[in-house]
């Protein structure tokens, strides 16, 4: 029956993989102005579905699973006014003028505008307005691959974060007339590319893993399907992060923000308050900076922060990932990695459960179910990836800051490995706590992994 379950998921998992939307490269380097706007363009309809199931987030029905289904746009707008931060937004940015201060009791920060390196050039700025797309580039490409991070960080996926980030630098090439130079171009694209994420907060909701589901499971539960009308949280390649934070008034490491406990627990904050955590903490701008990217008063941004701060606090570890894994070295992080792949590949369950805490948790998006404890977690491995999926290759690779591995399981119509999840592991000391397996080949592609291994 459990080989039964593992060949249903992989059937139905191929069948919802077919009709992905396919990845958006996001790239602005054509060759002219034409080409550039014409490829912006042809992405600033929306967000794309990341499957077929998922084009209508909103659905009524189900008991704990429906409580964490997108919400719709009145539900969350309503939560955003709740909140005084975010109720008003210009679509394209606005402009970058500086707001008074009003009632400030945490915003003693300089504004990030009058320390930030990435000065506009006046040149490359005025050939940009003129209409050069090569000129716009130059501005903006030095800070894509941070403002990408932080549209992952508010949305929870890697796909919306391609598309967000692509809708954001649309509307900062239209709205570049009204960038004033007052501040940096730095805090002008992250003003624009927050309220462009916020839209796709307000439209579609927040991301789910399966822990916020309901309760875990005893023992294997076959039949498990993929949950295609739940918008699942995904895995983030962090390649190209840095250890260091965005600023000296930042509380979180540039690695440590895409953390998953930290991208999980954002998810359960409404978009406003989502989005001044993130700039306060992560990115170092002043509540008056961030008063004036979310139109609302600087009373208002702390009141979010105080409310986000508990809600994160209450749900992230007190230790990250970062300082456990510098802790134990980077060659004992690459043998508890080794050592997890080898057992997989060898069905020795034995070797699997010495690396495993007490207490683990094994989930797998987008099924349901998941695994609290050895002996749960236990029963699930020796049943499933162990005995029922044929063989195991797998490749190491860094998710979310996190150690992880690509994991290809034997498909016998193709004679090959296939890219099946992508494991993502938190450790606690030496062992593993946590592994929450991305189940879909599609998460390969933004980590650079092949489709399949011999």
């Amino acid at each position: 029956m459990v080989t039964a379950f593992v060949c249903f998921i992989a059937t139905s998992w191929n069948g919802l993989n077919g009709a992905v939307a396919p990845r958006r490269s996001g790239d602005f380097r054509s060759g002219a102005e034409s080409s550039l706007v014409k490829e912006i363009s042809s992405r600033s309809g929306g967000v794309a579905a990341e499957d077929a199931g998922n084009t209508d987030r909103v659905r009524a029905g189900g008991a704990s699973v429906d409580q964490v289904r997108a919400r719709g746009a009145g539900e969350d707008i309503a939560q955003a006014r709740s909140g005084g931060t975010d109720s008003v937004r210009a679509r394209d940015g606005g402009t970058d003028s500086a707001r008074a201060p009003v009632g400030d009791t945490d915003s003693a920060r300089a504004p990030v505008g009058d320390t930030d390196s990435a000065r506009v050039g006046d040149d490359d700025l005025a050939r940009a307005r003129g209409g050069d797309d090569a000129a716009f580039t130059r501005l903006v490409e030095p800070l894509r691959r941070e403002l990408h991070a932080h549209c992952y960080r508010m949305l929870g996926s890697t796909h919306d974060a391609d598309d967000a980030l692509q809708d954001a630098l649309l509307r900062a090439w239209r709205g570049l007339g009204r960038f004033e130079g007052r501040s940096s171009l730095r805090s002008w694209l992250y003003t624009v590319a927050t309220r462009t994420c916020l839209d796709v907060v307000a439209a579609r909701g927040r991301r789910a893993l399966p822990v916020d589901l309901g309760p875990s499971s005893e023992r294997v539960v076959p039949g498990d399907p993929p949950v295609a009308d739940i918008a699942w949280l995904g895995p983030y390649p962090d390649a190209g992060l840095t250890d260091a934070p965005a600023g000296p008034d930042t509380r979180y490491e540039q690695r440590e923000a895409v953390e998953l406990a930290f991208v999980a627990a954002l998810q359960h904050l409404p978009g406003n308050q989502r989005a001044a955590l993130l700039l306060f903490e992560v990115l170092g701008f002043s509540a008056a900076e961030i008063a004036t990217t979310m139109d609302t008063t600087i009373t208002s941004v702390n009141s979010a922060l105080a409310r986000a701060r508990k809600v994160v606090a209450d749900k992230v570890f007190p230790r990250t990932q970062q300082l456990t894994l510098r802790k134990i070295g980077d060659a004992r992080v690459r043998e508890i990695v080794a050592d997890y792949s080898s057992a997989l590949e060898r069905g020795d369950a034995d070797a699997l459960v010495a690396l495993l805490t007490e207490d683990v948790t094994w989930s797998m998006p987008p099924m349901a179910h998941w695994y609290r404890g050895l002996e749960a977690v236990t029963d699930f491995a020796v049943r499933v990836p162990l005995t029922s999926c044929g063989s195991w290759r797998h490749l190491p690779v860094s998710a979310n800051g996190q150690a992880a591995v690509g994991g290809y399981r034997w498909d016998a119509a193709s004679a090959a490995h296939l890219a099946w999840a992508i494991n993502v592991f938190t450790l606690r000391g030496e062992r593993i706590a946590d592994i929450t397996s991305f189940i879909g080949p599609e998460h390969f592609v933004s980590f650079g992994l092949p489709a399949s291994l011999p």
